[in-house]
């Protein structure tokens, strides 16, 4: 397997003309940035996809997330949001698909933050080995409590809130409420 090069960028989001390998084992240069991408998906009940880190994962391994990672060199964030979605879950988004809410400057990342609405059974994912072992639909509500209850790795729960007022607005805060009994939002986890 090659190495992973992430495009650098500064703090302005300009590119460097410079690639940096991916690792915690190459510290990126100071004041540089490169792009990471967060892909929520939303059912048509208001449900949020979850998948679950493999568990030889060196960071948060068995943890819940949203689908995301870093783009690669010479991607934009669409390309890389298009491309994490497919290798993790196997969903093949158009690009007219996914509508960006956001972007968050994070201490060594830009962080683009898309949603895409998509509804299939969890268990009809194809995952993908070494990154993703299990899927899961719950609601806003229960993925806030799962945040609490430390089942969120740290970064997905801070662009998380700082997505919150978009994703509200783009899906309607009804989402948000805890689901009734036999209203069909309950978790499928």
């Amino acid at each position: 397997m090659s190495m992973e090069l992430w495009d650098l960028l500064d703090k302005d989001r300009r590119p460097l003309g410079q690639t940096h390998p991916r690792g915690r084992q190459y510290p990126m240069p100071h004041g540089t940035y490169h792009t990471v991408v967060t892909v929520y998906t939303v059912d048509d009940r208001g449900r949020l996809l979850l998948t679950r880190r493999a568990a030889c994962k060196g960071m948060y391994p068995g943890w819940w997330e949203v689908t995301g990672g870093s783009g690669i060199a010479g991607e934009d964030s669409l390309t890389s949001a298009r491309r994490e979605l497919r290798e993790e879950t196997g969903i093949d988004a158009a690009p007219e698909e996914l509508h960006l809410l956001g972007s968050i400057r994070e201490p060594s990342a830009f962080s683009d933050c898309f949603l895409v609405r998509r509804t299939l059974p969890a268990d009809s994912l194809t995952l993908q080995e070494g990154e993703t072992d299990a899927a899961c639909w719950v609601s806003f509500w229960r993925f806030e409590t799962m945040i609490h209850e430390g089942l969120i790795p740290p970064p997905v729960a801070l662009r998380y809130g700082a997505m919150l007022a978009a994703l509200q607005a783009e899906v309607g805060r009804d989402a948000w409420l805890e689901p009734e009994p036999g209203s069909g939002r309950e978790d499928n986890a």
